[in-house]
């Protein structure tokens, strides 16, 4: 019998599984990779043939994924035993890559076992467990498609590759001291530090208060003593990067409880094969210093995923902030020579080796709200494993993305090839990323696009690389919040119109304008606008995005003008950063005559820009050094105890007008915000009633909606969801009138899935196209 096994079957150790499985029954033949994933040809008795295939079905290798199974009966072809064959190139390649895997039980045991010969050995590895995704350069995946080909095993290795009852029976990676990577310490000038033991001198230099850059998986770490203030302070300034948190790795979990709350679905998530950053709560009684994560009421912590981390976490005894290798804003380091020049300003040391990381990946990043994981960043772990969706293309699609937290998408018949966190598309550096791994996706997948779906943004780089390509490729442009709908619809498995709720800092709309406090009635090739909050305008553009207190003064403009009441002469320091000032400071008196003759002023309907301006009305965040630092600031401080909400106005008489969508207005909630101030109510009272004002907004729309359109279904995406005060309380406020609300748990509610949602929309409309 010929069978053809597709999915994740290259990487897991299916073949060895395959040849132990069909030792067992008495079955000749073989079993070999080739570009479509595993072709098995196994000739015996019925019976045992029979109980071959029930266990492949029910019990596949742990790591396997197996989505499609064929089979062809044919006459026995006299084979005399079982093998493993050389694999087969075919044309396409339509096998799917496994992404890297954290280091196994079997694997961490050996590790620190003093009589097995890989004790401290920082590379070792096996079928289960190791580098996948970041070393592979083609498939079928072989040793000699990957980066570790320039590494000969040993004797000792040669014979656990080719020992059916051995662990690292055809484990690609498999590598020992003797033949394996090596370590080596250098200094921030190149050079080689002198050592006997490279993981004990960088314990005893982190104890030290150095900081050192660790290559790792998909690039470059930068690690330091998490707590030791002086060297997270040290840090920050050397990579410019003021406020932003800190990732945090530490042993085990009961260091993790030490400083955290974490559940059992957080637990579950810290010790997956994936690994991910995992976002818990702080206790009040925290020794990690605040400089981690400022203002912040979540730490991401990470537990260690490679033996080199296992190595340096316990000879350290330390939590160790790991974060990416770049200066803000740069694409992760993973080339040592480019990584020796980037990072020498940061790092006082690297901890090297010569394995080469042939793609460049970043950490994953998911929290748990409601008992549900909600993927924020999909990257390490996760890529390049698509998604399967209840949707099939009928031509193979490329989408751009968004500009930022950018991945793409390519797509063919059911599948979604979400790729790794690639950042934002705002430098050369970025971009070259960028495009690198698109060719590099293209190669791997055999996926050449008959179309290309891009941001309707004409300055998004994501856009101008679409709009490049070949003119031959039909090119689709994709407004951004439906995209954003859209990618939710997908990954629930929904076709027909829904509600489409999208919160965000802004996407272009269809009238030029800045959207992001949306509702919209949606399926996967057509949405109507049915509401938004009323526009406002962002002085001075992208720089509002930047100085909240912009924002604070131009909805404080929109509803007083140039009467601005004195109410607000007393916050008019925090806006320009001075002891004493007034409404007459120079600063002020440019931003109103820019908002009274509408110069540099483009008008937005962004539910994040509502936020920015709120946090900065309560003196909480005027200008800010990473997206959305405001609001999670406004959030941290919010009183969960607070149930009472601030009125706002909905503007239906727009809306009953054929397709002209109704106004959410937004006056009510900044007049009873300036006066709880005046009468001095605590900001956490008032951060509360603001998020409240929101859940009920968005609740009475929506009842608006099903009453009009006859839809039950919301679908919610968009970074502001992000926010869990907000996420939870909407969540269950909807659910409480038996709507059927659906959100993002498997790809990012922020502009990281996108991409997906504008494969699909593309998908559709290609199908009219025809």
């Amino acid at each position: 019998m010929q069978i053809s096994a597709n999915g994740v079957v290259q990487g897991v150790g299916f073949r060895p599984y395959i040849y132990n499985l069909a030792t067992k029954f008495s079955l000749s033949g073989f079993v070999q990779n080739d570009s479509s994933g595993v072709f098995i040809d196994v000739e015996g008795c019925d019976s045992s043939v029979d109980e071959f295939l029930t266990c492949l079905a029910k019990s596949p290798p742990p790591h396997a994924i197996i989505e499609n199974i064929h089979y062809t009966t044919l006459p026995p072809k006299g084979y005399k035993s079982f093998i493993i064959e050389e694999s087969a190139i075919k044309e396409n390649n339509t096998t799917m890559i496994c992404a890297d895997i954290a280091t196994c039980p079997d694997c961490l045991k050996e590790l620190f076992d003093p009589g097995d010969h890989r004790y401290h050995y920082p590379f070792i590895n096996c079928t289960n467990c190791g580098p996948r995704f970041t070393i592979v350069k083609d498939i079928p995946y072989d040793r000699a498609n990957t980066t570790m080909s320039d590494f000969r095993m040993c004797h000792d290795c040669s014979s656990e590759y080719h020992d059916p009852k051995n662990r690292r029976f055809h484990a690609q990676p498999n590598a020992c001291p003797v033949c394996g990577p090596q370590l080596m310490l250098l200094n921030n000038e190149g050079f080689a530090v002198q050592t006997q033991d490279p993981i004990s001198t960088v314990c005893t230099l982190l104890h030290d208060g150095k900081i050192f850059a660790v290559k790792g998986l998909g690039g470059y770490h930068i690690a330091c003593d998490a707590l030791n203030s002086k060297s997270v302070f040290l840090l920050r300034k050397r990579k410019y990067r003021e406020d932003k948190p800190f990732a945090v790795m530490m042993e085990n979990i009961e260091t993790v409880n030490k400083f955290c709350f974490v559940n059992a679905k957080e637990e579950t998530l810290l010790f997956s094969t994936q690994r991910p950053i995992v976002l818990l709560k702080k206790k009040s009684n925290c020794t990690i210093p605040h400089d981690i994560a400022p203002d912040n009421l979540y730490l991401g912590v990470m537990l260690p995923y490679t033996p080199l981390h296992h190595l340096i976490i316990r000879e350290s005894g330390l939590p160790l902030v790991m974060t990416s290798g770049n200066v803000s804003d740069e694409p992760i380091a993973y080339k040592d020579n480019e990584s020796l020049e980037r990072l020498k300003g940061i790092a006082d040391y690297f901890l090297v080796h010569d394995r080469d990381i042939f793609m460049r990946c970043d950490d994953s990043v998911v929290k748990v709200v409601e008992d549900k994981a909600m993927i924020i960043r999909r990257s390490r772990g996760y890529a390049p494993f698509p998604l399967r969706l209840q949707y099939a293309f009928t031509k193979p699609v490329l989408a751009c993305g968004a500009f930022l937290k950018n991945t793409f998408c390519l797509a063919r018949g059911n599948h979604a090839f979400l790729s790794h966190h690639i950042g934002d598309l705002e430098n050369t550096e970025t971009m070259n990323s960028y495009e690198t791994a698109i060719e590099h996706y293209k190669r791997l997948f055999s996926i050449e696009p008959a179309v290309i779906a891009y941001d309707f943004h004409p300055e998004y780089l994501s856009t101008k690389y679409a709009l490049a390509q070949n003119d031959d490729i039909l090119k689709i442009g994709v407004q951004h919040h439906h995209a954003h709908i859209v990618s939710c619809m997908a990954e629930n498995g929904i076709h027909h119109k829904v509600i489409g709720v999208a919160f965000d800092g802004l996407g272009y709309g269809d009238d030029g304008k800045f959207w992001g406090g949306e509702f919209l009635i949606t399926d996967f090739s057509e949405y109507e606008r049915a509401g938004h909050l009323e526009y406002v305008p962002m002085p001075g553009g992208e720089q509002a995005i930047k100085e909240p207190w912009r924002m604070a003064i131009s909805y404080l403009y929109q509803i007083y003008g140039n009467d601005i009441p004195s109410i607000i002469t007393p916050l008019t320091p925090h806006f320009t950063g001075e002891t004493k000032t007034t409404l007459d400071h120079p600063k002020i008196k440019v931003l109103l005559k820019m908002l009274s003759q509408r110069i540099h002023c483009p008008l937005t309907s962004s539910m994040g820009r509502l936020f920015d301006g709120v946090a900065s009305l309560l003196d909480l965040q005027h200008s800010v050094n990473y997206e959305g630092q405001a609001a999670i600031k406004l959030e941290s401080i919010a009183d969960e105890h607070i149930i009472e909400h601030y009125p706002f106005d909905i503007d239906v008489s727009a809306g009953a007008r054929c397709s002209v969508p109704f106004i959410i207005q937004w006056h009510p909630i900044i007049k009873h915000i300036l006066a709880d101030v005046q009468c001095k109510v605590a900001s956490p009272i008032i951060s509360a009633r603001f998020h409240n004002s929101i859940v009920d907004m968005v609740y009475q729309v929506c009842i608006i909606l099903r009453d009009s359109k006859g839809i039950n279904d919301v679908v919610l995406s968009g970074g502001v969801f992000q926010n869990k005060f907000l996420f939870k309380r909407l969540l269950n406020k909807l659910s409480s009138q038996n709507f059927n609300v659906y959100f993002h748990k498997k790809v990012p509610c922020n502009d990281g899935g996108i991409s997906l949602g504008q494969a699909v929309i593309a998908g559709e409309r290609l199908k009219t196209c025809v």
